[in-house]
C-alpha cells in the first residue's frame, strides 16, 4: 500500500469577515444603518485582535495554520456575525418581517465577501453560500449569485425551527422552486449542525437543554426532505448534513423507512390514512442516492454504522477554526480515530470524497499534500495515553481521557 500522504480535506471550516470588510461589501444605501448598528464602531488596528479571530479572515494565518495540520482544502461555512445579525448564522433564527430586509443585505454582503475570500486560494477553498427563507423569489436570485459566483460549496438550506411560523418548513411544496433552482445549478445542499432549535429560556438550564437537543434539531432538515418526496422529484439533488457523524443515520433510516412502509399501506398503528402518501421508494433509496454525512472531528463512535450507509457517502472534516474542532492536534486526532480503520477508507472519508462532491482538483492539491499532509505510517500509530492532548477543548480527547481514566 502507497505511504503517500492523505490529501486532507477538511468539509467543516468556518469564515467570515471582520466589520470593516463587510461594510464595504454591504450596498451603499444600508452603509449608514450598518454604522448605526455596530454603534459608530471603528475597526481598531490589528494588535487588538486575537489570533482566533484573524483566522477568520487572515489569507497568511490561515494558511500556516492548516499547513501545519496537513490539511490542503476545506469547505467553508460562515463563521462571524454578518452585518445586522445578532449572532452567527449557523445558530441564528430565520429572522422575523421586520429584520428581512436589513437581514438580507446581511447575507449578501457576506456572500460577495466570501467570493473574494474563495478567490485569494481557489483550489484549496470551497465556500457554502446563504439564502434566506423569507421569499423564495429573492432565495433563488441568491442561488443564482451563488453559481455564477463559483461558490463550488453549494448553498447554506435554513433549516426552519418549529417555533418560526412565519416562514413555510422545507417540506411545504412552496420550497419546490428553490430546490429545482438547486438542481439546475447543479449546487451541493449543505446543512449544518446549531440551526433548527427553537427558542429556549435564556438560562444556563435553558443552554442545557439546548445542547442537549440541538443534534436532533439540526436533523430535522434530513428528515423533512426524505419524506416530503424532495429527493423524489429533484433525483439529481446532492445534500450533506454537516457536524453530526454518521452513527445515527442506519437506525433514523430504518424507522424512516417503517414509516413510510405504513403510510403507504394506510395504517400504522390505529391510525388510519387515506389514499395520497406522497412516496413511492423507500427513504433509505433516496438517501443512498441523494444524501452525504459530514463527520466533523468524529470520534470511533461517530462512524459507527459507516457500513449501513457507505464508506464512500462519509467526509471528515475538522472545524477549524473553532475550540471544538482538532486544531492544533489534527493528527493526533486522525491516530486517535483512524489508527484501525482501513487505508481506502481513510483516503475516501479523509478527502477523495470531499473533493468527488465539492469539486476539489486531488491533482492541483497533491503537490501540498506531499509537503504537507499526514501519511498512512503516522496515522496507523495508535495515539497513548499520555499522548492525549490535556489543554484542548475537542470532544473525542476529553471522551479518550475519562475512557483512559476509567
Amino acid at each position: 500500500m502507497s505511504n503517500d500522504p492523505y490529501v486532507l480535506i477538511t468539509a467543516d471550516t468556518h469564515a467570515g469577515g471582520s466589520h470593516s470588510q463587510y461594510r464595504d461589501y454591504l450596498e451603499p444605501k444600508y452603509r449608514d444603518q450598518f454604522d448605526e448598528w455596530r454603534g459608530g464602531y471603528v475597526n481598531p488596528s490589528e494588535e487588538h485582535y486575537g489570533a482566533k479571530k484573524l483566522r477568520n479572515w487572515d489569507l497568511d494565518i490561515r494558511t500556516a495554520d492548516q499547513n501545519s495540520q496537513g490539511v490542503v482544502g476545506e469547505v467553508v461555512f460562515p463563521n462571524t456575525v454578518p452585518p445586522f445579525y445578532s449572532e452567527s448564522v449557523v445558530t441564528a433564527h430565520p429572522p422575523a418581517a421586520e429584520e428581512y430586509e436589513l437581514y438580507l443585505a446581511g447575507i449578501r454582503a457576506h456572500n460577495r465577501w466570501l467570493v473574494d475570500f474563495c478567490a485569494e486560494d481557489p483550489d484549496r477553498r470551497a465556500g457554502v453560500g446563504l439564502i434566506l427563507p423569507n421569499d423564495l423569489d429573492e432565495a433563488i436570485k441568491d442561488i443564482q449569485f451563488i453559481a455564477e459566483s463559483g461558490l463550488r460549496g453549494g448553498v447554506l438550506l435554513p433549516t426552519v425551527p418549529p417555533d418560526c411560523k412565519w416562514v413555510p418548513p422545507i417540506y411545504d411544496p412552496v420550497w419546490d422552486r428553490v430546490f429545482a433552482a438547486i438542481q439546475d445549478h447543479d449546487l451541493v445542499i449543505n446543512q449544518h449542525s446549531g440551526q433548527g432549535s427553537p427558542r429556549y429560556q435564556e438560562t444556563i438550564v435553558g443552554e442545557a437543554i439546548w445542547i442537549t437537543e440541538v443534534i436532533f434539531y439540526s436533523q430535522s432538515g434530513f428528515r423533512h426532505l426524505l419524506m416530503s418526496g424532495v429527493f423524489e422529484r429533484f433525483p439529481r439533488l446532492r445534500y450533506i448534513m454537516t457536524e453530526s457523524g454518521c452513527g445515527w443515520v442506519g437506525p433514523l433510516l430504518q424507522q424512516l423507512d417503517r414509516l413510510h412502509m405504513g403510510m403507504k399501506r394506510g395504517a400504522i398503528g390505529e391510525m388510519k390514512y387515506e389514499d395520497g402518501w406522497v412516496l413511492n421508494d423507500l427513504p433509505s433509496e433516496s438517501a443512498a442516492r441523494c444524501c452525504w454525512y459530514g463527520a466533523s472531528f468524529p470520534g470511533k463512535s461517530e462512524l459507527e454504522g459507516i457500513d449501513q450507509i457507505g464508506a464512500d457517502r462519509v467526509l471528515w472534516g475538522n472545524d477549524y477554526p473553532h475550540y471544538e474542532g482538532t486544531f492544533p492536534y489534527n493528527l493526533e486526532s486522525l491516530r486517535l480515530t483512524f489508527s484501525d480503520i482501513p487505508e481506502s477508507t481513510r483516503r475516501l472519508l479523509l478527502g477523495e470524497n470531499a473533493a468527488k462532491l465539492y469539486g476539489f482538483d486531488i491533482e492541483k492539491l497533491r503537490p501540498l499534500a506531499d509537503m504537507h499532509g499526514p501519511t498512512p505510517e503516522e496515522v496507523d500509530e495508535p495515539l497513548t495515553r499520555d499522548e492525549i492532548p490535556r489543554d484542548s477543548s475537542c470532544g473525542i480527547f476529553h471522551t479518550a481521557m475519562a475512557q483512559a481514566a476509567s
